[in-house]
């Protein structure tokens, strides 16, 4: 029987191409949560610049966060460049840092600059499935539907919306957990990100399979916000 999942969403102060400082204030961000998963968003450990060098699992910048997650027992999902290239999400634990997922569905510049994933992926985690996403991965129904189709429990993603476009990833968790009935975890940039981010959305959360929202960031860089699946 599956235990109940402590689960965070985090939206730290990222500095463009900030590698050693982002994966540090990561760091800081998994020790605050207490968590046994902590969800970044999209790109969280360079900003969204899609010039940025693709980021090796091996790079010694990782190591405060690495240590972090080895010292918390938590697993930290956070975004990056990954060779490819592609948009990737770096799965970081005490056994240490690999690419779990490569984003599939790619929007504006995107194309330009990165490839697609080819495929969705899920995770597993204390008995629970966690299927992942990211950003535009969450409006595109056919990702969703392939990725419950491996018998994920919940969704989780990292996302970058302006604040313009705040209520999005919320729109967007509602439908998700209406067509499939599972949780889901975004977790979305808040403050500067580059690439022409000025203000971010933030509001990062997590919705039960209900549609209904659990818990909620604010806007500001630096929240940390806690839930538990069950």
């Amino acid at each position: 029987m599956r235990t109940p999942l402590r689960i965070a969403v985090a939206q730290p102060l990222t500095l463009s191409d900030d590698v050693e400082g982002n994966a540090a204030r990561h760091a800081d961000a998994v020790r605050a949560a207490s968590a046994r998963v902590v969800v970044f968003p999209e790109m969280s450990l360079t900003g969204y610049e899609l010039t940025a060098a693709p980021l090796d699992p091996d790079d010694p910048r990782l190591a405060p966060l690495r240590a972090a997650c080895a010292g918390t027992g938590t697993l930290a999902l956070a975004g990056a460049p990954v060779p490819g290239p592609h948009i990737g999400v770096l799965a970081v634990d005490g056994e240490g840092v690999r690419v779990a997922y490569r984003k599939m569905c790619l929007g504006g510049a995107e194309p330009r600059h990165m490839r697609p994933g080819r495929e969705p992926a899920v995770l597993d985690v204390d008995g629970w499935r966690l299927g992942l996403a990211v950003c535009k991965d969450t409006g595109t129904p056919e990702h969703a539907a392939a990725t419950v189709a491996l018998g994920a429990d919940a969704y989780l993603a990292g996302v970058l919306e302006s604040a313009d476009d705040a209520a999005v990833p919320d729109e967007r968790a509602r439908r998700v957990a209406a067509a499939h009935g599972v949780w889901v975890v975004t977790a979305s940039f808040a403050g500067s990100t580059g690439g022409g981010y000025a203000r971010a959305a933030g509001g990062s959360g997590i919705w039960s399979p209900a549609g209904e929202p659990v818990v909620r960031a604010g806007t500001g860089a630096g929240e940390v916000v806690t839930g538990t699946l069950h």
